[in-house]
């Protein structure tokens, strides 16, 4: 497999960063109702233990040859928290709140993101960007508004879930940097889930013995579609491009997330969502138009 950016000519490689990141927010968006239904299964933490813990070897096999640089303090703490707490505090919010809120809580990363790079002072975005957010989020409250029973605890645990999912999407532009993709991911979601194994024994629920079916093939989902595919292909886009343009593509998750709420679980999706999800998009097309991508040299893997 192949990492390698090319010398001369990157329109061919921020091209497959483009999809890789589109595919990654798609696949992300499914990720909420798919929890939805395991959570009858598994509580958060198990859950959480179980996306990352039979990932993370699939992973780590592909990316062996480049594992040794990957394994450093830094690439696990980020990992542990940008991926095993971000997710623990996701379900328990989806565990007490509705998928459509869950999706709309969700669309606030890409404008916590360029907020994050702001402060930080590492934004290159400009007037059209900012609006093109200001849009989207607009877009993600028609979606998701009014769908589905809610409580103001979940919300707030989504909610914090963002903040440290933002927080880790910006630093992990300096984690990626002369790293395998494949490989960082691997350690991240090794530590991810180590992190939340202690939460799981000593305040979680064990799974029980027979779950439904549902349960157990949106689990199985869970850990391939909603972990193994989108954590690695969100990596390989954003080792090549920055932090707010690769966040912008998060905007996908809950316009996918709404509309599979709509269809699995009923929550609402009429005129006023439509609307909402035209504006989505144009608030991604409007926050991506004025971005100027970043490629920088990736390792062989």
């Amino acid at each position: 497999m192949q990492f390698l950016v090319p010398d001369g000519n990157s329109d061919g490689m921020n091209h497959r960063a483009l999809i890789a990141l589109a595919t990654a927010g798609v696949l992300w968006g499914l990720t909420v109702p798919l929890s939805k239904v395991a959570l009858g299964w598994m509580d958060p933490a198990w859950l959480t233990v179980a996306r990352f813990g039979l990932a993370a070897p699939i992973l780590t096999y592909i990316g062996r040859r480049h594992l040794r640089a990957a394994l450093t303090p830094s690439v696990a703490a980020w990992g542990a928290l940008g991926y095993g707490m971000v997710i623990v505090l996701q379900n328990l919010g989806i565990e007490r709140t509705s998928v459509s809120h869950a999706a709309l809580v969700y669309g606030a990363v890409p404008a916590l993101v360029a907020v994050v790079a702001l402060l930080a002072r590492r934004s290159e975005s400009g007037p059209l960007a900012w609006a093109g957010f200001a849009v989207a989020l607009t877009g993600v409250a028609l979606v998701a508004g009014g769908g589905g029973s809610a409580s103001l605890a979940g919300d707030a645990l989504v909610l914090a879930s963002a903040v440290l999912s933002a927080l880790f999407i910006f630093a992990q532009a300096d984690t990626l940097r002369g790293r395998d993709p494949v490989a960082v991911t691997a350690v991240q979601m090794l530590a991810a889930a180590l992190v939340a194994l202690p939460i799981a024994l000593i305040a979680g629920k064990p799974p029980t013995l027979r779950p439904e079916q549902a349960e157990l093939w949106c689990a199985v989902a869970l850990c391939s579609a909603g972990s193994l595919l989108p954590y690695a292909l969100y990596a390989f886009g954003q080792a090549r491009v920055q932090a707010e343009f690769a966040g912008a593509f998060l905007n996908l998750e809950p316009l996918v997330g709404a509309a599979a709420g709509a269809l699995a679980f009923g929550d609402a999706f009429g005129a006023l969502q439509l609307a909402g999800a035209t504006a989505i998009l144009l608030g991604l097309g409007m926050s991506l138009g004025r971005m100027r991508g970043r490629v920088p040299a990736i390792a062989r893997a």
